[in-house]
């Protein structure tokens, strides 16, 4: 029997493309539109039911023909790698053994939200973006880039659904610690060396593709509420920044990256239509690929186009200024728009109806198909789809990896204030909340009354107001102050025992009184509490700058553009702040 061209890897790419194109039904090719949620059990098999599946995996691959999946939820690196060849396996198992293309959203950091990244488990752990934005050393993002290419490879995923590079202009959006900051120079400069680390220089068997995100900036929110919800939907300029919102993403295109998701956010009083940029023809047509020449695959956020069940809640679609369309309209009008493929949506039977009827031509679909199927052709899926399982346990979370990303969290460190309590000498008693007394019991005798202490460490978070819902409660948004009775409790800490604030800075955190009263108060993006100890004891470097100011008040806020960086007045801190250390 001949073997069919698109499986000859001495052909060039785009004629195994053509080949494979032309043999596909148009089911077939529908499928490939979708880039959609699956899970895994515990023990690496695949996973036919679960919070975020609506069809179980063997459906969507066997029935529905998709070939794009992310997978949420966490295991270990041999179950990783162990589920993902049994997908693959599967996919080996149909009519034309398309391999699949496994994608994640990040998982090397300390942050927990199953709608935008994991906790690192089993992967080395990092701070945030912010973290490495408050280094500013292009050289470790690259490093670090480098790293997660490597432990993804390990266990089958071969698309990262980052970098995150909206800048962080709005104090109040639930989305800033996954961004390098407020910084468009900074962002800018730091997506390169981030899609350098990624994909190498130039995408091929040995990359993880940049799904950069999310086009063409998605930190200006109104009120600073996120677009995943109908009341975050309104995306606002009034300070006139649209274009200074867009640098990261140019920097993004000129370094190659691979693709790119659009926000959900809706613009609001631009010349743009108002509807969300997944559905936005001015944004991705015009400004995207016509403008700034993007050729790769543009895949919308997850959930534009039908209503779902969210953690057992039910989820509006984020079809923001086409909420009256059907959800066929939905999808004709993303296609027109300019869109390739549809995050988090299983539905290819919508896309055949459009054909059908008319509405969209199979020459557009083609299009879209095609630039999927050349990208896992590049990544070398149809020659090695699979994994080395014993491989994949030895390189997640390598030692190598191990060291790099404590080192890098001890770097990001930022000192704000420090009253001569910093370093501290000798082995002083100890009083600690918010920080492992076992770990403390290192440096210090431990001691459980703050009055009998020499000196106090306090570990915070930001402030944040609890939303309902299950789902929405993961993205922490609403007042970066503390409330009156918590900031009791703190400063009368403070003034009980000189103390050291460590404050985690997933949002620009509200802390006047802190600032003033603490001994010596530290920002983390993301840290162990050794890291703070080693940089507290002068065992380790602090070198971090503040990528982002720190408001004086909600009321200043408030008064600030969502677009404009760094708009707060009279800010306790302002952005690019640190002490040396």
């Amino acid at each position: 029997m001949t073997t069919p061209a698109y499986r000859d890897p001495q052909l060039p790419v785009d004629e195994r493309v053509d080949d494979l194109l032309a043999r596909m039904t148009l089911e077939e090719k529908a499928g490939q539109l979708f880039h959609t949620m699956v899970s895994m059990n515990p023990d690496g098999t695949l996973a036919e039911q679960g919070p975020f599946l609506r069809l179980g995996t063997t459906e969507l691959v066997t029935g529905r023909h998709l070939t794009h999946f992310n997978l949420v939820g966490q295991g270990s690196a041999r179950a990783m790698a162990t589920w993902a060849n049994r997908i693959q396996e599967l996919a080996a198992g149909t009519r034309l053994g398309i391999p699949v293309t496994l994608s994640t959203d990040p998982r090397h950091t300390f942050t927990d939200n199953p709608g935008a990244s994991f906790n690192s488990g089993d992967f080395s752990a990092w701070p945030e973006p912010l973290g490495l934005a408050a280094i500013g050393d292009p050289e470790l993002v690259e490093r670090f880039a480098d790293t997660v290419r490597r432990e993804y490879l390990a266990v089958g995923f071969r698309v990262a659904l980052h970098p995150q590079i909206d800048l962080a202009t709005e104090p109040r959006w639930s989305r800033q610690s996954g961004t390098f900051g407020s910084s468009a120079e900074t962002a800018s400069e730091l997506v390169r060396a981030y899609v350098r680390g990624l994909q190498g220089p130039r995408l091929g068997p040995e990359s993880v593709a940049a799904m950069v995100k999310h086009f063409p900036g998605g930190g200006p929110q109104k009120d600073g509420e996120d677009p995943h919800f109908p009341h975050g939907k309104e995306q606002v300029y009034p300070g006139g920044m649209r274009e200074h919102h867009l640098a990261p993403f140019v920097a993004a295109v000129e370094a190659g990256c691979s693709q790119m998701m659009p926000y959900y956010g809706q613009p609001v009083g631009t010349d743009w239509e108002e509807v969300g940029f997944g559905f936005n023809k001015d944004v991705l047509t015009g400004l995207l690929r016509e403008r700034l020449g993007f050729d790769g695959i543009i895949c919308t956020d997850w959930g534009l186009l039908t209503d779902a069940e969210i953690m057992g809640e039910p989820a509006e679609a984020r079809a923001w200024g086409v909420e009256h369309l059907s959800v066929a309209e939905r999808a004709a009008k993303a296609l027109d728009a300019g869109t390739d493929q549809f995050g988090g949506e299983q539905c290819p039977e919508v896309i055949v109806e459009l054909v059908r009827a008319g509405r969209i031509s199979e020459e557009r679909l083609d299009g879209s198909v095609r630039r999927v199927l050349r990208e896992k052709f590049v990544l070398g899926l149809f020659e090695n789809p699979y994994v080395d399982v014993d491989l994949a346990e030895r390189t997640v979370g390598a030692a190598e990896f191990t060291a790099l990303g404590d080192d890098a969290q001890r770097r990001s460190l930022t000192v704000l204030t420090n009253r001569a309590a910093l370093p501290v000498t000798g082995r002083p008693r100890l009083y600690v909340q918010g920080v492992a007394a076992g770990t403390a019991a290192a440096y210090g005798e431990v001691v459980a009354d703050p009055a009998e202490a020499d000196l106090a460490v306090l570990r915070l978070r930001t402030p944040y107001e609890q939303r309902p819902g299950l789902f929405e409660s993961f993205f922490h948004s609403g007042s970066l102050a503390f409330p009156d009775d918590e900031l009791k409790e703190i400063l009368r800490l403070l003034e009980t025992v000189p103390t050291l604030v460590c404050v985690n800075l997933e949002r620009p955190a509200v802390l006047p009184e802190i600032a003033e009263r603490a001994a010596a108060l530290v920002a983390d993006y993301g840290a162990s509490d050794a890291a703070l100890l080693d940089v507290a004891f002068g065992r380790a470097r602090a070198e971090g700058r503040l990528p982002f100011e720190l408001p004086r008040s909600m009321a200043a806020v408030e008064a600030s553009r969502p677009d404009v960086p760094d708009d707060t007045e009279d800010p306790v801190f302002p952005q690019g702040h640190g002490l040396p250390l």
